[in-house]
């Protein structure tokens, strides 16, 4: 689990490093990130999902870790949909397509990314702990 938060936390880096750089971003990078996000994303929903929380769900006490779960379970789909989307930007700008918004590419990258980042930070706090992980990071 540490790892996929760490290799999610680095995608998140890489996305702000493009967002700050816009509109003259590396299109290797944009390329190299957009083929990485939705497998990423995929893979480390399904452990998740299959293993840290049904342990997470009966490691707890009380009702909150099945609304938890519910909640975290509902932030993968709409993190995986605005994955497509942001691959699909970055695909466009890797190849080669005139940045006409910067600004609205850069707030959609950031709205990405800090929501990951939320999402890692909230495991970290609340779900790891109950599963006997410490995370020191």
């Amino acid at each position: 689990m540490k790892s996929a938060h760490l290799e999610k936390l680095l995608l998140c880096d890489v996305l702000e490093n493009i967002a700050d750089t816009l509109p003259n971003v590396d299109c290797l990078t944009c390329l190299n990130t957009a083929n990485v996000i939705v497998p990423l994303l995929r893979n480390t929903h399904q452990y998740e999902e299959t293993v840290i929380f049904p342990t997470y769900e009966a490691a707890s006490t009380g009702n909150a870790s099945p609304a938890s779960t519910r909640r975290l379970r509902a932030e993968h789909v709409e993190d995986e949909c605005f994955a497509g989307e942001v691959t699909e930007i970055l695909l466009a700008i890797g190849h080669g397509k005139k940045i006409e918004n910067a600004e609205a590419i850069g707030f959609m990258l950031r709205g990405f990314f800090e929501s990951l980042r939320r999402h890692i930070a909230f495991e970290r706090e609340h779900v790891l702990p109950v599963i006997g992980i410490v995370d020191v990071d």
